[in-house]
């Protein structure tokens, strides 16, 4: 069986101590704020991110370099090592189709070897639950098309629960009305939303406070988990600077659910540049979306 190694974006949310021990090889997704260019080697602390939302800071956000993306797997095609690319959700970002122009020319460049790119349909720690059953079947010995294979047919199966603490930042992303996110700013409404079929993040319906918010993650996940109970051993949470929240979340699915182990991380800068600070996520797998 030939080698191969799984790559990603940093889409997928994964803390670095995750990244490290796994040997994982994820591209950097850049990010504008206040005219300095995020992402790469010139890095800004989470907090620091999130702090200058709060303060009235509005960033913008680009798709993976597809140059950036060629040298990355030149390197390990010269490795003689295949190449199995785990994309951000083509809708949401232009990443999937920028690593898939790269993959066009880098196979011209290595005919011999095997380069996959998957679009994930995933976001966030959704992307980075996906990107974990990956290793997790290539540790148990899968080839890069068993894996692949089981990619394919599951990735409609990961879950994606979000809320949001602001709902300015959705109105500026076009996923909300003014009136909306005014009204609801007034009123306390909080939206429950998730990412559908086709990768795309959309409202499911609203409540009112922010705790009731939380736990309506929690009942979605009960309603989508469907035959799934017992293959939940991994769950995967991120948030936009909210900690307390994630572990009022993990309570609730751990006293439902039982899970093995939480993976918890912040959003990063390149998501929650569109969700803002307060963002609250929550990834399992299910039976639907």
């Amino acid at each position: 069986m030939d080698k191969y190694v799984i790559m990603t974006d940093s889409a997928c949310d994964l803390p670095e101590e995750y990244i490290k021990s796994h040997n994982l090889d994820v591209l950097n997704l850049m990010y504008n704020l206040e005219g300095t260019l995020y992402g790469g080697e010139n890095q800004l602390e989470i907090k620091d991110f999130y702090n200058r939302m709060r303060a009235g800071s509005m960033p913008t956000t680009m798709a993976v370099n597809p140059e950036e993306v060629k040298t990355a797997m030149r390197r390990h095609l010269e490795q003689d090592e295949d190449v199995l690319y785990l994309a951000f959700s083509s809708g949401l970002s232009a990443s999937c189709q920028n690593a898939c122009l790269a993959a066009e020319d880098m196979r011209e460049e290595f005919p011999g070897r095997k380069i996959t790119v998957i679009d994930s349909l995933c976001a966030s720690m959704g992307q980075g639950l996906f990107v974990h059953r990956a290793l997790k079947l290539q540790e148990q010995g899968k080839s890069m098309e068993e894996t692949a294979e089981w990619l394919e047919s599951h990735k409609l199966n990961i879950c994606h629960q979000f809320t949001v603490d602001d709902l300015y930042h959705l109105h500026r992303g076009g996923r909300v009305s003014k009136t909306t996110a005014v009204l609801g700013t007034l009123i306390n409404v909080k939206p429950v939303l998730h990412v559908d079929d086709e990768g795309k993040l959309v409202s499911l319906y609203n409540v009112r406070g922010r705790k009731k918010s939380l736990q309506a993650l929690v009942t979605n996940m009960e309603k989508t988990i469907g035959g799934f109970e017992d293959d939940n051993e991994d769950i995967f949470i991120s948030h936009g600077d909210c900690i307390e929240d994630a572990q009022y979340v993990a309570k609730l699915v751990e006293e439902k659910f039982g899970p093995k182990n939480f993976y918890y991380s912040y959003v990063s800068a390149v998501i929650g540049a569109h969700s803002g600070p307060g963002t609250m996520a929550l990834f399992y797998l299910g039976n639907k979306r």
